[in-house]
């Protein structure tokens, strides 16, 4: 029994049990055994532990070997593995590995391995290797570091050139924070137990910030898609029970939310995940934010397949992951062309009401490259390639047609100039307008309206409007635009936000959700008050985050839905307990309601989570500041300031909250500091103008604003203090032309138009 009460658990590692299959299923037992053996290790797995509802993945070939054995061939059966000489892939003979000062050695020791180098207090350790970590074209290394931590080292293996590599960017993180190889960004129990392991579960106890983690197999296996097998095994093993589906014991077919699962870029709002579960009920994706995806929706950071698939025309018409991969082996179903043929040829595939593939596409008309080469292959132009992990390469899936013209104008990778290396964008440019005319440069793209947004310029609003209008976009693309719209247009966007509240795509909504938090505090409730009883979990909890400040006595009619949303808020902060950022967005949450010693609790526990992540301490300073205890937040910035000096979002903080304690000679200097520290910031340049001004020095006020600066910014708030210290210090001349410059930034102002009216006057012009 399990020890929750009342269910049987099918424990099917047990002898009687195996005995059993292997009878029942003799014929299949040799290969059965063959594939297992390829993927087990010799030294057992401590972490291997019954899970109420899973079989013992091993069991499985015994019926499936057919799928079992192209399964062993594929990297998803090579996620995770104990760590010996049968799955180590790196040099660990007294291998050497220096980086930024720091040698790491690689050796061995009684069979097993082990890495000298630089742990979280600085000093060289000996680190014992338990795990690896994936296969090719890298493979990573996991290593226990006391409390149940497994880390991945930042230094891996290349498997193509067969030599220790760093992953990290820039310089080398200091010992001890969030970014070292002993941080929490490198701890799997923390950041990848979810997609390496079979029914992976971290059980952190927040009581002692220790793991107990655990998982039916160490690496992905059959239940990892198809859910858990124990009822399955059962009535395997008791034929009258009668068919699979009378007893319950059918198991279901991995769908794309399976994939999705792991495959995107997301945050965990719940555990328990499985086939056949709404992914939007488990998950939220991330949208299509200027620092992940570039503006014409191609992958920038690591966002893995769903966020560009979900683009894609093929998405809209209902292609799934499997119609182009072998859900076992992991491999596309046909080799080049072949693979895109299946559907985009003549005369082709009927399979997709309202979308017709068909066409000549696979010819030299089409590719204008010669037939079998690589620039005539359909990959190499439309999902083009972009590398992680130093050695990676992986592909877009929005399926994009090369557009040199906006790699001239937004910086956006194109296929031809990626292969082509020394050839320019304008060639590209040109080569196309002679292969195909110059309408392929009118082919409608949301590039423009995504550019235009990501620098604050108001006219992308309109645009970007019209795509959300759209249903013949994308849900993720019009999700994404309401977000933006949001961000640029402030509370003019209200309207868009209440219209995509009532959406019948749920991204749409969980757009709209989030595009709330960008509106005055005022208009949420009744732009997005709907959605706290929306059918999507991940909706729910975006609207509540949302409306976290809204006062109880003004929810009306919808008090008891957001007190479900709320523990839907509440559920999501502890499936990440051990997680700095999901606390601290929990603990906002609290302390917006009000719930200040709840809030100052979670807060505080998400610095001890992660005391090197700067906005930990801002969120719990600013706390204080809400709850009206300004010297207490000013306290806790000071404390951060010392333990983070150089962190410039601190300075500035520490900086606001002297001057609400009036403070004003310090002030300035940690605004100084700010600025130092990240001088492009318009915000701090801005704050520390008018604190200068502030104690009557204006001159050094303005001169921070100076006209190279002036010219070159786009932020509203930095041209508005601008005029205001020009006008101070008598300058119309200078005013006018930064008011000009507003002006043209900020059509519709009509504040900004009066003020330019008058100044016009006053110097004749």
């Amino acid at each position: 029994m399990h020890p929750g009460g009342g269910v049987t658990v099918i424990r099917a590692w047990s002898t009687n049990v195996r005995d059993a299959l292997v009878a029942f299923l003799l014929p299949f037992a040799t290969l059965a055994t063959t594939v297992a053996a390829e993927t087990r290790s010799v030294w057992p797995d401590p972490l291997v532990a019954p899970h109420v509802g899973f079989a013992d993945e091993t069991i499985c070939a015994s019926c499936h070997a057919e799928q079992t054995a192209a399964f062993a061939r594929s990297d998803h059966a090579k996620a995770m593995a104990v760590a010996d000489e049968t799955t180590v892939r790196a040099s660990f003979d007294d291998t050497r590995f220096e980086h930024d000062g720091v040698e790491t050695r690689f050796f061995k020791r009684d069979n097993r391995f082990f890495v000298r180098t630089e742990g979280s207090d600085g000093a060289l350790s000996d680190f014992e290797v338990k795990y690896t970590f994936g296969y090719h074209p890298l493979q990573q290394y996991l290593v226990d570091i006391g409390g149940g931590r497994l880390q991945a080292l930042d230094i891996a293996w290349d498997a193509a050139k067969e030599e220790w590599i760093w992953l990290g960017k820039g310089s080398a993180p200091k010992p001890g924070s969030t970014y070292h190889w002993t941080g929490p960004f490198y701890r799997w129990n923390r950041t990848c137990i979810d997609c390496h392991s079979t029914d992976a579960r971290n059980n952190f106890q927040p009581e002692t910030g220790k793991y107990k983690s655990t998982y039916v197999a160490t690496s992905v296996g059959c239940q990892s898609c198809h859910g858990g097998g124990a009822r399955h095994v059962n009535w395997a093993q008791n034929p009258s029970m009668g068919s699979a589906a009378q007893s319950g014991a059918v198991m279901p077919k991995g769908d794309a939310g399976t994939c999705y699962a792991c495959h995107s870029r997301r945050i965990k709002l719940l555990d328990g995940f499985g086939p056949g579960k709404a992914y939007l009920d488990y998950f939220s994706p991330a949208l299509m934010r200027q620092d992940l995806y570039f503006p014409d929706g191609q992958i920038l950071d690591e966002v893995f397949e769903y966020g560009s698939f979900q683009q894609s025309k093929m998405a809209r018409a209902g292609v799934v992951c499997v119609d182009c991969h072998d859900a076992h082996a992991g491999t596309v179903r046909a080799e080049a062309n072949a693979l895109c043929t299946q559907c985009h040829a003549e005369p082709g595939s009927r399979r997709f009401a309202g979308y017709d593939p068909t066409g000549a596409f696979d010819t030299i008309a089409h590719t204008r490259h010669p037939t079998g080469s690589e620039g005539a292959q359909c990959v190499n132009c439309h999902m083009p390639q972009r590398t992680y992990m130093k050695v990676d390469p992986r592909r877009d899936h929005s399926f994009v047609v090369p557009r040199p013209d906006l790699s001239e104008r937004y910086g956006i990778p194109n296929a031809c100039t990626s292969c082509h290396e020394g050839k320019t964008n304008s060639w590209a440019a040109a080569q196309m307008d002679a292969w195909y005319g110059k309408t392929w440069r009118d082919r409608p793209t949301v590039a423009h309206a995504f550019a235009s947004a990501a620098k604050g310029d108001r006219s992308s609003v309109e645009a970007l409007r019209n795509f959300l209008a759209d249903r013949k976009q994308s849900g993720f693309v019009r999700a994404s635009a309401v977000a933006e719209i949001a961000r640029v247009a402030g509370s003019a966007s209200a309207p868009d936000v209440k219209a995509a509240a009532t959406d019948h795509d749920a991204l749409v909504r969980l757009g709209a959700a989030e595009a709330a938090t960008n509106l005055p505090p005022d208009f949420r409730l009744d732009a997005i008050g709907v959605l706290l009883e929306d059918q999507a979990r991940a909706v729910r909890v975006a609207a509540a985050t949302a409306l976290a400040g809204t006062q109880l006595e003004l929810l009306g009619n919808e008090r008891r839905a957001f007190g479900k949303a709320a523990d839907d808020l509440k559920a999501y902060a502890e499936a990440n307990a051990d997680v700095a950022e999901v606390q601290g967005r929990y603990g906002l949450f609290l302390s917006g309601q009000g719930r200040v010693d709840e809030a100052e609790k979670v807060l505080l526990q998400a610095i001890v989570l992660d005391p090197t992540l700067a906005g930990s301490h801002v969120n719990l300073a600013e706390h204080y500041r809400l709850a009206g205890q300004n010297d207490k937040s000013e306290r806790a910035y000071a404390a951060a300031v010392r333990s983070l000096p150089d962190n410039a979002d601190l300075r500035y903080g520490h900086g606001l909250a002297l001057v609400r304690t009036k403070v004003m000679t310090e002030a300035i200097e940690e605004l100084e500091a700010a600025l130092r520290l990240e001088p492009s910031d318009a915000r701090y340049r801005t704050t520390l103008a008018l604190a200068l001004d502030a104690v009557g020095r204006t001159e050094e006020a303005y001169a921070l604003l100076d006209k190279i600066i002036v010219d070159r910014t786009e932020d509203p708030d930095l041209m508005g203090t601008a005029i205001g210290l020009a006008l101070k210090l008598g300058r119309h001349g200078e005013a006018l032309t930064i008011t000009e410059r507003l002006a043209r930034l900020q059509p519709d102002n009509s504040k900004v138009a009066a003020l330019l009216a008058r100044l016009r006057n006053a110097l004749g012009k």
